[in-house]
């Protein structure tokens, strides 16, 4: 019976984790108005399972890490009533910032609820240096890290455009459509003998087009084609991070092989952010910050980078804080910014370690004494 509840409850943690985590990676796809929603979905669905099938090769050291072994015995960690703890407290934070449409970390709550689980079961045995050096200090730096790297990438990136002559052209609104219209040619507005309907609308919802082709390709559409692999890059990236995080409570009681496991929990998480990704969708793509596409794209290179580094590494890096950190830095530099948004945000991370702690030791006082 506790093997059955232990394999719910990891399900749940995961349907939960691609309800919250899906649609982060392709934000910016959906933000810049690149594409819709069904199609940034769709494409962040695959990716992101692709990045868990291959965390079986590439991410053990994160299996091993959430095992909760080196923070509470070795007996402990194995045993089934503190797993059940662990994924139960940790899947119902993330589920309830959910619903909300709070973006908040799989990674952050599973620390949390180790933690609370742990105080529990292993009173004073429980290594909170551990805790505290291998996984809170990593959660605190990677926002700050990835503001700064993609601030510095997209000025770089600016500077590049604008030292190659890549001209952005100029938006209007016409009737219900828009067209862009290049600069050189936008006073030949006024010579046309027919009179046009012109709507003024914010400058965030203007769609800017870059001029010009390379090879005989628009550039615009290596612009989005760039765009769109960005994105399946930062979706790949937190299937390999977070999959093996979430597979460790089933491998490390040999419930199932690591190849099942991996299995159960990508396809979990892919079904999650299917059915209910869109709340948490529109705080990273419209609230955070306004933007187009090369500052999506440089946000999603910088995400992508820093989280396969660190799964690589086995650092446990939130992809969450991660992308936040990388939308809100270009979001500093292009003054669009939406500085109370990002603020409440924060909040809910503050809120999400002693969330996952209370759960995760209300569920072990209730399980032990079942069992």
């Amino acid at each position: 019976m506790i093997t059955a509840l232990l394999f719910a409850a990891t399900c749940f943690l995961a349907y939960s984790n691609g309800a919250n985590d899906n649609f982060k990676g392709v934000a910016s796809l959906f933000g810049s108005e690149t594409t819709d929603y069904r199609t940034a979905i769709a494409w962040a669905t695959i990716t992101t399972f692709l990045g868990s099938v291959a965390s079986v090769l590439l991410a053990h050291a994160l299996l091993s890490a959430f095992s909760g072994k080196g923070i509470v015995p070795e007996s402990i960690a194995g045993g089934e009533v503190f797993l059940v703890s662990v994924a139960t407290g940790a899947g119902c934070t993330v589920f309830l910032a959910t619903l909300v449409g709070f973006p908040i970390s799989t990674t952050h709550s599973l620390v949390g609820a180790i933690a609370g689980a742990g105080v529990l079961a292993a009173g004073p045995a429980l290594d909170v240096g551990t805790l505290a050096t291998t996984f809170l200090l990593p959660l605190l730096v990677s926002p700050a890290l990835a503001l700064v790297v993609a601030a510095v990438l997209y000025v770089i990136l600016h500077r590049s455009r604008r030292t190659l002559g890549i001209e952005k052209e100029t938006c209007v609104c016409v009737g219900p459509t828009v067209a862009s219209i290049p600069r050189a040619v936008a006073g030949a507005a006024a010579l046309t003998a027919e009179p046009i309907q012109v709507a003024v609308d914010s400058e965030a919802r203007c769609e800017m087009r870059y001029v010009g082709s390379f090879l005989g390709i628009r550039l615009q559409r290596l612009m989005d084609g760039a765009h769109f692999l960005s994105a399946g890059i930062v979706s790949f990236a937190r299937g390999l991070n977070d999959t093996p995080k979430i597979a460790a409570l089933l491998v490390v009681v040999q419930a199932v092989n690591i190849r099942w496991g991996v299995v159960f929990v990508g396809f979990a998480i892919a079904v999650g952010g299917l059915l209910s990704a869109r709340r948490v969708a529109i705080t990273m793509s419209r609230r955070i910050t306004g933007m187009n596409h090369g500052q999506g794209f440089a946000a999603n290179l910088t995400t992508g980078l820093l989280v396969i580094g660190a799964s690589r590494l086995g650092i446990p890096v939130s992809t969450t804080h991660v992308s936040v950190g990388a939308l809100f830095g270009i979001g500093l530099v292009s003054r669009q910014a939406h500085v109370p948004v990002v603020r409440n945000v924060v909040l809910s991370w503050v809120a999400t370690l002693p969330c996952a702690a209370a759960l995760a030791a209300l569920t072990y006082a209730v399980v032990v004494r079942l069992v």
